[in-house]
């Protein structure tokens, strides 16, 4: 019954893609773009994962490094072709295990970071891809590098260190419209001609399709609400 319901959530976030792509602000990608949706494993239940890994989904993101570590080694050696994101701050002192389990870290946003990140490719031998998360918001709270920076941090990661940037995400203040931030993001990433844009979650993932994400972070939408600590 879970296995069934697991799978519907995800077919029904499916229909939605189709519906809100046909308008899309960006008429020439209506077709072109393809929207991946990465299922957001924070704190659920391995039984969880499992059905939606049954149920063929290969895209998951986890928030902390630890829980990956714990949760995805063995399941990518019995599952083929996981690609797993952290979007979730990443700490300098994670910096060799995030690069070991992750395919994608979508929430590079300091130098510090950036440059950790450089020397741990190098010394595990291992090219992984990349987004910037940039703190639309200006929340102090909240990661990200500040809209005012961003420029500057894109060139410095892309150019001088020479990561795998392929796009940018952010996550908008809970108490706006998350479509102000959305058009904010797509108009960075087109300046930057970078091709993925990680935006939209549960609650706002239909206007983020309409307002070009390439990536869609839902959780709760497709598991339902995570356990309690």
């Amino acid at each position: 019954m879970e296995n069934q319901k697991v799978l519907e959530n995800i077919n029904l976030i499916k229909k939605k893609i189709r519906e809100k792509s046909d308008k899309s602000i960006d008429t020439d990608l209506r077709e072109k773009r393809n929207i991946e949706i990465i299922a957001i494993s924070k704190r659920q239940p391995l039984e969880k994962l499992i059905t939606a890994l049954d149920c063929g989904h290969k895209i998951f993101g986890e928030n902390q490094v630890q829980e990956a570590l714990n949760k995805w080694p063995l399941l990518k050696k019995k599952y083929q072709n996981i690609e797993l994101h952290l979007v979730g701050p990443l700490q300098s002192n994670k910096v060799k295990d995030a690069i070991s389990i992750f395919d994608f870290i979508q929430t590079v946003d300091r130098e510090k970071i950036a440059k950790s990140l450089k020397k741990e490719e190098i010394n595990l031998k291992k090219k992984i891809s990349y987004m910037i998360q940039i703190n639309t918001g200006k929340e102090s709270q909240k990661s990200g590098v500040m809209p005012n920076d961003a420029d500057d941090f894109f060139k410095y990661c892309k150019e001088d260190l020479k990561l795998n940037i392929q796009g940018l995400m952010c996550i908008p203040p809970y108490d706006d419209d998350p479509s102000l931030h959305f058009d904010y993001l797509r108009k960075k990433n087109l300046k930057y001609k970078l091709p993925y844009l990680s935006m939209g979650m549960s609650e706002d993932y239909e206007k983020a399709i309409i307002l070009g994400a390439t990536h869609l972070r839902i959780g709760t939408a497709i598991f339902g609400n995570r356990p309690k600590k």
